[in-house]
């Protein structure tokens, strides 16, 4: 019995020791957010003495010509919007036709080419997919690069590979007896798929949604390499690195755009948390 309570002791200590490394670049972001840019220089882990001037700093980012707020938002909400709805939508399509012909040898190579994909860096493939994205725009007159398509197909191409890996092992688990009724009935396959096959992955769909939304508004390689640094269209992070200069550095502005780039994404994550652990569970379990 002392063994047992020896070892929940040291896990609550190793837990907490762990979280605090977590959340100690959160912390800084808050509390720096309401200093001034020379009292994070000289004081940068201490409290702020006026918490007042963190909306301060919030009206100064967001009346900022260079920042952008509301446009950058937007883009940001656009981008991740239409990435995260479409990417569901066909990684659940993709992972239902894979999961019910996973006896076939064609789907299972064609799974561990997804599973494959997740293990391979960004950094290898990002020059080589502006030349391809490039070759694109030219070939058929679809503008690829600086434009919200071009990012968008980016973005199903590099979350698809995870998003098929969670839905397969959940679909596995839904009794193929449900979609052998409804073809009895008269359901055609895309009717099965929207009628009873998508109803039925929502829990799962939900932690797909927060993990490529949680990389997909935080991310600042692909759309920088993608978007450009000076492009019409800016997201959020790009827009924060308009703060930073050569031999100034606004680090008041560059803190409190961060944080309010982190605020609705934070929000979402702690509404939906329960949803994402389920889902993950369900979908390594099935």
């Amino acid at each position: 019995m002392k063994s047992q309570k020896f070892r929940n002791l040291i896990g609550s200590i190793i837990g907490f020791i762990i979280a605090f490394f977590i959340l100690c670049p959160f912390f800084l972001v808050v509390i720096n957010s309401a200093k001034t840019s020379a009292d994070i220089v000289i004081s940068p882990i201490t409290l702020p003495k006026n918490w007042g001037q963190m909306f301060e700093n919030f009206k100064g980012v967001i009346n900022n010509d260079n920042f952008s707020y509301w446009s950058s938002f937007k883009s940001s909400l656009i981008i991740t919007v239409v990435s995260l709805i479409l990417l569901t939508l066909f990684s659940s399509m993709a992972a239902w036709i894979l999961s019910r012909h996973h006896k076939e040898g064609w789907s299972n190579f064609i799974f561990m080419m997804f599973v494959a994909a997740m293990v391979i860096p960004f950094q290898v493939v990002m020059l080589p997919i502006l030349t391809v994205f490039k070759n694109i725009g030219s070939f058929t007159g679809i503008q690829m690069l600086s434009s919200y398509k071009g990012v968008i197909f980016a973005y199903l191409g590099f979350g698809g590979s995870m998003s098929i890996f969670v839905l397969h092992g959940f679909i596995k688990g839904i009794p193929k007896e449900l979609e052998e009724a409804a073809w009895i009935d008269g359901c055609s396959p895309e009717g099965t798929f929207f009628r009873i096959i998508l109803p039925l992955l929502r829990p799962v769909q939900m932690t797909v949604l927060i993990l490529n939304g949680l990389w997909i508004w935080n991310d600042y390689l692909l759309p920088s390499i993608m978007l450009g640094l000076n492009g019409k269209i800016k997201t959020l992070p790009i827009a924060v690195s308009s703060f930073v200069g050569s031999y100034v550095k606004q680090w008041d502005l560059i803190l409190s755009a961060a944080f309010l780039a982190m605020i609705p994404i934070v929000i979402l994550f702690l509404i939906a948390q329960k949803q994402i652990i389920q889902g993950m569970v369900d979908g390594a379990i099935k």
